[in-house]
């Protein structure tokens, strides 16, 4: 899935500012093969334990907490359990998430079923009795839509700036007009690093946002802003996994796994 620059962000100042929504909690999934990814490991040899990678792919979780922060809610990492990975590995997203002043857990749900998450789901249910939460979307509706693009790019991504072609701040300059300007921003990114470039991994900072392109969804209800080269709709990867999927010749469905 989608970092929490993406989904969280936007469950935070879409989601919950419009359905009146103030999370208790957040729980940040992690796995060490994605740690280990952002240390420079290539994806060939991200089974091969190396603590180092964890540590150094570790400022990538730490960005992704301090972000959740920035909303006012307490985070709990949820570490999700592959095969290859060793204690060692856990110990050091776990001493990654101290540093930050949260918990790291261990989950097996994929394997052991709910018994496998009763840690997690302890952490939380003690997250939200305790009742630390003081939930703030990271904007407020008044500001231009233009702002609220940079304030993103600027507070989550990390980012110097967002900018944009004259051609695009008119159009938003119209939407404001026509009396769409309080609508919360979506950003359309890539997934795969804080910056428009996906070979950025970590924890970049410096970087420039280009905005290339607005959408107004006024039935939903937000303005789209595409930053960089993204597509958009559908979710998928290069070559799906339904061009696999075929009958055999006795009629069988091949392909689904």
């Amino acid at each position: 899935g989608f970092g929490a620059d993406l989904g969280a962000e936007k469950f935070f100042d879409i989601k919950c500012r419009q359905a009146g929504l103030k999370p208790d909690a957040t729980v940040i999934v992690a796995t060490v093969r994605a740690l280990k990814m952002n240390g420079g490991v290539a994806k060939a040899d991200l089974s091969a334990p190396d603590v180092d990678a964890v540590r150094r792919g570790g400022v990538n979780l730490a960005r992704h907490i301090e972000n959740v922060r920035a909303f006012g809610v307490p985070v709990v990492v949820a570490v999700n359990r592959f095969d290859s990975d060793t204690p060692e590995e856990f110990d050091a997203i776990r001493e990654i998430a101290t540093a930050q002043g949260c918990e790291a857990v261990l989950c097996t749900h994929w394997a052991d079923g709910g018994a496998g998450a009763e840690a997690l789901a302890e952490a939380v249910v003690a997250l939200c009795d305790h009742g630390a939460g003081q939930f703030a979307p990271l904007y407020a509706d008044g500001l231009s839509l233009f702002d609220k693009i940079n304030t993103v790019a600027t507070r989550i991504y990390r980012a110097e700036e967002a900018i944009a072609d004259p051609s695009v701040l008119a159009q938003l300059a119209r939407w404001e007009e026509a009396g769409f300007g309080h609508l919360p921003v979506c950003m359309a990114k890539t997934q795969y690093s804080f910056t428009t470039d996906p070979s950025k991994l970590g924890a970049p900072t410096g970087h420039v946002v280009p905005v290339r392109e607005v959408r107004l969804s006024a039935g939903a209800g937000f303005v789209v802003a595409i930053c960089g080269e993204i597509m958009t709709m559908p979710g998928l990867p290069r070559v799906p996994a339904a061009e696999a999927i075929r009958f055999g010749a006795g009629g069988e469905i091949e392909g689904l796994f």
